[in-house]
């Protein structure tokens, strides 16, 4: 893209929203906006081809709180029903969001209402915009930025090739539910390193999801994540469990996972394939969670159901090597595939990890969720006794519907329906005496 003299815009009072999107439409060719130090107040922006937005150390890019200001941002992929950004493009290349300042969206506060005690989250509001979202893009730069609490999905990339992200800080709210650090959907070419995530939800999450059109956003393939930090209470690093299309080629290399529950996470759920990935040194930090949240502090967690049958069986999870793994877990390292054999090759190499009780007594069963009754078509939207739609779901017999008794009590590595799984020198050290709930025999396949 060729430099362009910035334009810089000068911190005030009154939002600038009308005059930076009239600046972005009405000047041709390349456009660098600089956006000085102090508060910008802000609200949705249609971002287009051949964009540098800087926001300066010391300038705060503040977008205003409602769910209405948004409506002339709308986007292609409806997620946790939010149709909204507060930056979106669509089909557009050569756009960069840098400099050394911070967004800030007020999530926690404006989008929430109250406490859920049994889940430990705050009450979030049912429509709430992502922060940015490029769909179909090409050339994709974001580096430096510092993003904070977010109110939905800080960062949403859907259909992208060669997107570059480094240097970037995303600080959630801990208590915030939905508010994923960043989510690569059905993109190609995608570097990320350097750059940390904190959030209640998942860290960084690859997802190959379907449009409202019917549409795919097609395969996640040549994705590499390094030198990254996360925390989550949800999975750190995770594919799934949206997963239309394949998963190709994708590493994690050199990360830390601090105070999450899940580490390590694939679920295959929709006919995509997943094959070729790799997880090598990682140090993990996995605790135990309430029964509403999917785990319970599981260092690797991989699943694959059937949650469409009626259109197409799970795809097939192949060729996985996790090696290199160091840290503590209040879970175990699970592998379960709802079809025998449909999970195979997967390498364990180079595991050295404390296995502790937790406080909660969660992790002593594993967790297959979501599963088909967690589906939004299976739900009944508004019965509160039947669970929490996309979290929980109560069966006949009271239980939460994908929570499954260990056979024997938890071991440190379980294995169900695979086929083809090598461990090369595993060593988890666990308590002595065994705490009650749990195996003996801590291999389980």
């Amino acid at each position: 893209m060729t430099q362009a003299h910035p334009i810089r815009i000068p911190a005030g009072d009154a939002p600038i929203t009308d005059k930076l999107q009239a600046l972005i439409d009405g000047q041709e060719g390349p456009l660098h906006v600089l956006l000085e130090a102090g508060t910008h107040l802000c609200t949705g922006l249609t971002l287009r081809s051949n964009l540098t937005l800087e926001i300066a150390k010391d300038a705060e890019l503040r977008f205003l709180p409602g769910y209405e200001l948004y409506a002339t941002t709308t986007v292609a992929i409806v997620a946790e029903e939010s149709d909204r950004a507060m930056m979106a493009a669509r089909g557009a290349e050569n756009i960069a969001l840098i400099g050394e300042g911070r967004i800030f969206c007020n999530g926690s506060t404006a989008y929430s209402h109250g406490d859920d005690g049994e889940m430990g989250t705050l009450v979030a509001s049912r429509y709430r915009p992502r922060i940015l979202v490029l769909d179909d893009c090409r050339n994709v730069r974001i580096e430096g930025l510092r993003i904070h609490d977010a109110p939905m999905w800080t960062m949403h990339f859907a259909g992208c090739e060669s997107i570059s992200v480094r240097n970037v800080e995303v600080d959630n709210n801990r208590r915030m539910p939905n508010t994923d650090g960043i989510v690569i959907d059905g993109c190609r070419d995608v570097d990320i390193r350097n750059s940390s995530f904190r959030t209640a939800d998942d860290g960084i999450v690859l997802k190959t999801t379907r449009r409202e059109d019917g549409s795919l956003t097609g395969p996640c393939e040549n994705v590499r994540v390094t030198d990254c930090i996360i925390e989550s209470r949800s999975c750190a690093l995770k594919l799934g469990t949206e997963s239309f299309s394949a998963f190709r080629n994708i590493t994690f290399e050199d990360v830390r996972i601090e105070k999450s529950n899940r580490g390590l996470g694939i679920f295959s759920r929709d006919g995509g394939v997943v094959e070729n990935i790799r997880f090598a040194r990682i140090s993990v930090d996995c605790s135990e969670t309430p029964a509403g949240f999917w785990g319970s502090g599981e260092a690797v967690t991989i699943t694959l159901l059937d949650r469409r049958p009626e259109e197409f069986p799970a795809g097939d999870v192949r060729d996985v090597v996790i090696e290199d793994v160091t840290g503590r877990m209040e879970g175990a390292i699970n592998f379960y595939s709802e079809r025998e054999g449909a999970i195979h090759d997967v390498t364990l190499r180079n595991i050295a990890i404390r296995q502790e009780p937790g406080a909660l007594g969660t992790g002593r069963c594993y967790d297959i969720r979501p599963t088909i009754d967690d589906r939004f078509d299976r739900f009944p939207i508004g019965d509160k006794s039947a669970g929490r739609v996309n979290a929980w779901r109560y069966g006949p017999d009271g239980k939460i519907i994908g929570l499954i008794d260990y056979p024997g009590g938890m071991p440190a590595i379980f294995a169900k329906g695979v086929t083809g799984l090598t461990i090369e020198t595993a060593q988890v050290d666990r308590p002595s005496p065994l705490p009650e709930g749990w195996n003996t025999d801590p291999v389980r396949v």
